[in-house]
């Protein structure tokens, strides 16, 4: 069985010589080289050969190409292939629903479409709540990660050599579209200009595949999500360096947006509560202090008084290191050491502040540890 690239060289030879299916050597590896293609492509064609020294017949391979009827228009397309694996967002005991959880759920619920841009800060939950939202209600979930090389290649596909044959092979995009799943596009104020692919789908429409010439419709509860930390304006603070400015037209393609912020107290706690539960090492005072701390400091910096905050996925790093150490000066100091060293050391202040018990432990454990050596 010839592949493709085969095929191309037969209908090469087809068509510039109509009446003959005896070639010699240089005729064939001429025409494939035109083509662009190499030795494994034209060698195929090589295995027979004719009556005369440095002939080939191929009769075998041209004759039942010279008898297929002619196909019409819609037939000629590019082959192309999608992934089938389905993908399904697990869900995950630690979640606590908060902010705009029900109304995103909502939303996915509808199966309507109607594409969402969800900003703010980093480590807040942003893309834990859309995931988890797709869990409770059973939808198929597509999450691409944006960065600045990301283009329409990545989203809609591109062409790829698969058992010898060149194929389109469908992206996330378009899978999404075909099986009306939710798709994530996650930090997308990291992409360039290179997503305005995306325009037409952000619409809701068909969208013509132009290397194929196929047209995908997307099917019932096909929707968008976008997260970002800004809000497609890039970062007027320097913290989100990589954060660039999304051009107009396709932030107002968006038919909401949502600026996430930090939980209440009370549902932090909860949360981090519930990741002392997955790490085994549950302690309710600790986590109490944790959040009013990491409160505090938000609060701060709300009023630039500080440079950094902490955020719930950080809360969540520290519960983790805690259950590994034991130490709770020790694993806040693990998980804040990405901070320059003023920055860290005042954070360790105003949380020896907070709870002032945490100092008297650490200092009963270096003594028993001295007591020990």
């Amino acid at each position: 069985m010839i592949n493709v690239n085969t095929k191309n060289i037969l209908d090469k030879l087809i068509e510039q010589y109509p009446d003959t299916t005896i070639f010699r050597k240089a005729t064939i590896v001429e025409i494939a080289k035109s083509l662009g293609y190499t030795k494994k492509d034209w060698a195929p064609l090589l295995e027979t050969k004719g009556e005369t020294r440095g002939q080939y017949d191929l009769s075998a391979v041209i004759l039942p190409i010279r008898e297929e009827p002619i196909k019409d228009d819609t037939t000629l397309s590019m082959q192309s292939i999608v992934n089938q694996e389905r993908n399904f967002a697990s869900v995950d005991d630690t979640f606590v629903p908060w902010g705009f959880f029900k109304d995103v759920t909502k939303v996915i619920k509808s199966e309507m479409f109607y594409p969402m841009y969800i900003s703010g800060l980093s480590g807040n939950g942003k893309t834990f709540m859309v995931e988890q939202s797709c869990a409770k209600l059973n939808r198929e979930f597509i999450r691409v990660q944006i960065n600045p090389e990301t283009d329409e290649d990545d989203l809609l596909g591109g062409f790829r050599l698969i058992n010898g044959e060149t194929v389109f092979s469908k992206g996330p995009v378009l899978k999404a579209m075909e099986n009306g799943a939710v798709l994530l596009l996650d930090e997308i104020d990291r992409a360039t200009n290179k997503i305005m692919c995306l325009q037409g789908i952000l619409e809701g429409k068909p969208v013509l595949v132009k290397k194929t010439g196929e047209t995908i419709i997307p099917q019932p509860g096909f929707n968008i999500i976008a997260t970002a930390n800004t809000k497609g304006k890039g970062s007027d603070d320097g913290r989100f360096t990589a954060a660039s400015i999304i051009d107009e037209a396709f932030l107002e393609r968006f038919t909401i947006s949502i600026d996430q912020q930090f939980p209440a107290k009370s549902i932090e706690t909860k949360i981090v509560i519930n990741h002392m539960e997955k790490f085994g090492s549950i302690d309710k005072e600790f986590a109490e202090k944790l959040v009013t701390w990491a409160d505090i400091i938000r609060k701060t910096f709300a009023d630039d008084g500080v440079d950094e905050v902490v955020s719930t996925r950080r809360l969540c790093h520290i519960t983790q290191s805690y259950a590994i150490f034991g130490d709770k000066l020790k694993a806040i100091d693990l998980c804040i050491s990405r901070f320059d060293d003023d920055t860290k050391e005042a954070f360790l202040d105003l949380y020896t502040k907070v709870d002032s018990g945490a100092l008297d432990s650490e200092e009963q454990e270096i003594e028993s540890e001295d007591n020990y050596e």
